[in-house]
């Protein structure tokens, strides 16, 4: 819920050479502001320089902004997205977008499995038993430290049957 919105005027003077500042120069920068009181009674304030755009649509912004910057820190966290291994933008673009699929896949996986544990153990869990045999979601679903790897063993009929 907007609470408050108001229009603010920043006053700046540039300096000259000799570092004085010039009087006669003023500069005038107008900047909205936004008070905001969220669903959990948390109060935010909002500067932007958009004249046009109402308050619930500026405080609306900042909310989904702050979801994506969320989701890069989770990124950055979980994934090795702070090394690049190019430095055209083509290669960059691509490394971020394989590491949005990964965590969309962690993400898939976490739910599926619906397991509690957090999304930095489900990759790490996945990223260790990548290449192993074990299934992945009676890992992730298991609340033991260790692990009951279910193995093959042949069956009279010459089929294969899992047991423990």
């Amino acid at each position: 819920m907007v609470l408050r919105e108001e229009i603010i005027e920043l006053e700046s003077y540039p300096e000259s050479e000799n570092g004085k500042k010039q009087l006669k120069n003023k500069k005038t920068l107008r900047l909205k502001k936004v008070c905001y009181q969220d669903e959990k009674n948390r109060y935010f304030e909002f500067i932007t320089n958009s004249m046009d755009s109402t308050a619930e649509e500026v405080a609306f912004l900042y909310k989904k902004r702050w979801g994506i910057e969320l989701l890069f820190k989770k990124m950055k966290q979980n994934f090795q997205l702070h090394y690049f291994y190019g430095e055209n933008e083509n290669a960059i673009r691509t490394q971020v977008w394989c590491t949005l699929i990964a965590q969309l896949l962690m993400t898939v996986i976490q739910k599926m499995a619906k397991t509690k544990k957090a999304f930095s153990i489900v990759a790490t869990l996945v990223r260790i038993h990548l290449i192993s045999l074990l299934d992945v979601f009676e890992l992730l679903r298991s609340t033991k430290r260790e692990y009951m790897k279910t193995r093959a063993a042949p069956n009279l009929d010459g089929q294969l049957s899992l047991s423990i």
